[in-house]
C-alpha cells in the first residue's frame, strides 16, 4: 500500500508541475494579449510549483521578471503603478483596435467594451505599490 501510495503522490507532483509550467505559458502570453491575465497565471504556477517541487517554487518566485509580481501581490496584495499604466494602456489600444477596426456585429462591439470597461475598473480596484518593491 505505502508504494501505491508514493506512486500516486509522485503522480500529483508530476501533474502540479506540468500545470505549473501550462500556467507560466499562458502568464507570459498576458504579457502580450490584454485580455490573458498574467499576475493570476504566475499565482497559480507559484502554489502549483509550491506543491509539487521546491526548486521550481523559488526559482520562480526569484525569477528577476516573472517572480515580482508574484512577491509584490504575495507579500503587499498590490501591483506597480507601471504594471497597472501599460496593462490598461495595451488592454485599451488592441480593444479600441478590435472594436473599431475588426468586429462588425454590434453586439460583439458591445460585449467587446462591457470586457474592456470590466478588465480596467478590475485592475484599477488593485492597491498600487507606493514605490517598486523587489
Amino acid at each position: 500500500m505505502a508504494k501505491n501510495s508514493k506512486e500516486l503522490s509522485n503522480v500529483i507532483k508530476i501533474l502540479l508541475v506540468t500545470a505549473g509550467f501550462v500556467s507560466i505559458i499562458l502568464g507570459v502570453i498576458g504579457i502580450i494579449v490584454p485580455l490573458l491575465p498574467t499576475t493570476p497565471f504566475l499565482l497559480l504556477s507559484a502554489a502549483c510549483f509550491f506543491r509539487g517541487s521546491d526548486r521550481l517554487y523559488h526559482w520562480l518566485i526569484k525569477h528577476k521578471t516573472l517572480g515580482r509580481n508574484i512577491r509584490n501581490y504575495r507579500e503587499h496584495k498590490a501591483i506597480s503603478l507601471k504594471t497597472k499604466f501599460v496593462s490598461i494602456s495595451l488592454l485599451w489600444i488592441t480593444m479600441l483596435y478590435s472594436i473599431v477596426f475588426i468586429v462588425n456585429s454590434i453586439y460583439i462591439r458591445i460585449l467587446l467594451a462591457i470586457i474592456l470597461i470590466t478588465v480596467t475598473v478590475h485592475i484599477l480596484h488593485f492597491k498600487t505599490l507606493k514605490n517598486n518593491i523587489d
